[in-house]
């Protein structure tokens, strides 16, 4: 059977739940959304408890279960990558933590060659058009970097938990300062996190997105629909072939066709389809329908470590891992939506610079009340906790690449961590940090000694073998399908159209040119948002010009005008002073 739609969307992940929706809004236009996975059940747990997040990494019915090549600076491990499975993608099965990155990395995007429309300016009106921002007092903070009435509803964590305290006036012990909003003036600093869970429950971008728009006439959802391939005439995409539930074999035919698998899958399905490096198709006998050597290169990732420490107090929330209390706890969020089920746990961190030679903060903490690791193992009994921390702009570069014409064959992922001496000296310098603001008398009342790496592993060296033997992907691959007008360049920029071909478009991480500071769903969903007015040829929301940190421009401390600058202690206009003590170290 072969149907027709306008558009037909790749993925029903984050960025496609959000395009679904916005290119749907226009009642003449028909939308298939195709999803391999499955539909993210109201009544699933694993998906809906935020505190269940581990519980779906690493099960096949949500996650793909991807694993990288034998990376050669990591001893030859294969580091397992977690992708969801499901529709919401890997915003039903992530880690919730909504960051947006650095002003300046959008600044740094807009740099490349025919960028100049991604920079701040241009993305913070869509960074605004998507968020309800909750603080934890209920009322919405909407300002001049926030939004108030967009679909996905943030919570600020409430960070109660003693150690959250402790682990914030260490951080301004060691010099660094605290900050109002890491996704507001200024990213630089530690501050509760925003998150995109609500009453309770995880707000994945299919709950935002897809489910309130559903009814639409003109949109359809297909889950369990496996696409296989793209079909061109000419160089002109006019439809996918997919699988639906497994065996029944189906066509559709498009307008236009937009991938939002992510990416690894986008690169994965543009080779397949005949899109990608010529000689690599033509070594398996793929018909190359357009020569774009930049599909599948380029591969970003933020790698990252768990530092823990063990605990004199009982203040962690390691009791409620104990199997007898986890009744109890389902039983306070199911009725009540409420105690350690219905938070993610993850509810504040920071970001510093971990040398002067960097213009921003390159490195990124979350701070967790437990020493425990996403596999649910335990380096020893009692209580504890931990930072996840890791250079967020490593210069290594890896590939995607299809290993076969078989689309259910993984692809050959090598992300080459390690794999430069600026990323090895960042990552001594880390860990380095980490410990620094561990070792404050902020912590000390709690403080029973470093568990793991240990303290014998001082030397950078001994650093280096540690990172390299225990460390795992942040799951943040990105930037294999990159935008731009550049050789490398897969994507047009300004109408999200892949180079050399007609009605193909590409919306999700795979687009980004360089990985952002922090976790991407946010810039994800930004992409997505600005994306879809390309794509439907309305007027771009007008750029906001506005004030953001920077520590070597002199910025204040606060936004401009507030009172609390005259007041300020920590030298907020003085990239020399206490407030940038870690470029000094």
């Amino acid at each position: 059977m072969t149907d027709r739609y306008d558009v037909v969307i790749v993925g029903g992940g984050s960025a496609g739940c959000a395009l679904a929706n916005r290119l749907s809004a226009d009642p003449g236009t028909s939308v298939l959304l195709l999803e391999a996975g499955r539909s993210d059940f109201k009544i699933d747990p694993f998906i809906h408890m935020p505190a269940a997040l581990t519980i779906p990494i690493g099960n096949r019915l949500y996650d793909w279960k991807y694993e990288s090549d034998p990376e050669p600076h990591m001893n030859g491990r294969r580091i397992y990558h977690a992708r969801g499975k499901v529709l919401g993608g890997s915003s039903s099965i992530n880690g919730m933590i909504f960051q947006r990155g650095n002003p300046l990395d959008y600044e740094r995007w807009a740099a490349e060659p025919g960028m100049k429309e991604w920079d701040y300016a241009h993305c913070l009106p869509y960074f605004k058009r998507m968020e309800t921002v909750l603080l934890p007092d209920g009322r919405v903070g909407a300002d001049d970097w926030r939004g108030g009435d967009g679909p996905l509803v943030l919570e600020r964590g409430p960070a109660e938990n003693p150690l959250f305290g402790a682990f914030f006036q260490a951080a301004q012990d060691a010099g660094y300062p605290l900050t109002d909003d890491v996704n507001g003036y200024r990213q630089e600093g530690f501050a509760r996190f925003d998150r995109n869970l609500h009453r309770g429950r995880r707000l994945s971008a299919a709950r935002a997105y897809l489910h309130p728009v559903k009814s639409r006439k003109n949109l359809t959802v297909h889950t369990l629909s496996f696409v296989t391939g793209v079909r061109f005439r000419g160089k002109r995409a006019v439809g996918v072939d997919y699988q639906r539930g497994g065996r029944l074999r189906r066509q559709v035919d498009a307008g236009e066709v937009i991938l939002c698998g992510g990416a690894i899958n986008t690169p994965q399905l543009l080779q397949l389809s005949g899109v990608g490096n010529a000689d690599d198709l033509g070594k398996l006998g793929i018909d190359v329908v357009a020569d774009v050597p930049g599909v599948g290169q380029n591969l970003q990732d933020h790698l990252e470590v768990y530092v823990q420490y063990a605990s004199k107090q009982p203040v962690s929330i390691a009791p409620g891992l104990r199997l007898r209390a986890r009744p109890g706890i389902g039983y306070q969020w199911l009725v009540h939506r409420r105690g350690l089920g219905a938070t993610n746990h993850f509810e504040g961190g920071g970001f510093v610079r971990s040398n002067d030679d960097v213009d921003y903060p390159n490195l990124m903490f979350h701070f967790l009340p437990v020493a425990i690791r996403y596999d649910g193992s335990t380096p020893a009994e009692g209580h504890g906790y931990q930072v996840h921390i890791g250079p967020m702009y490593a210069d290594t570069r890896g590939h995607v690449k299809i290993r076969s014409t078989d689309p259910r064959q993984h692809p050959s992922m090598l992300f080459n961590y390690l794999s430069t001496p600026t990323d090895r000296k960042e990552w001594v310098e880390a860990i380095r940090v980490a410990r620094d603001i561990l070792n404050q008398p902020g912590l000390a009342p709690y403080n029973a000694g470093e568990i793991s790496p240990g303290p014998s592993v001082d030397s950078e060296d001994e650093i280096l073998e540690w990172v390299a033997r225990d460390a795992e992907t942040a799951l943040h691959p990105s930037c294999t399908a990159k935008m731009g007008i550049e050789d490398d360049a897969v994507v047009d920029p300004t109408t999200m159209g892949v180079h050399g071909l007609e009605a193909l478009r590409v919306v999700d991480a795979s687009v980004f040119p360089f990985v952002t500071n922090g976790n991407i769903y946010a810039p994800v969903m930004m992409v997505a948002e600005k994306s879809a007015d390309l794509i439907s040829g309305n007027t771009p929301l007008p750029a906001l010009d506005v004030p953001y940190y920077r520590h070597r421009d002199r910025m204040p401390l606060y936004p401009p005008g507030d009172a609390r600058n005259a007041a300020a202690t920590d030298g907020p206009a003085d990239p020399a002073g206490p407030a940038d003590k870690e470029v000094t170290r």
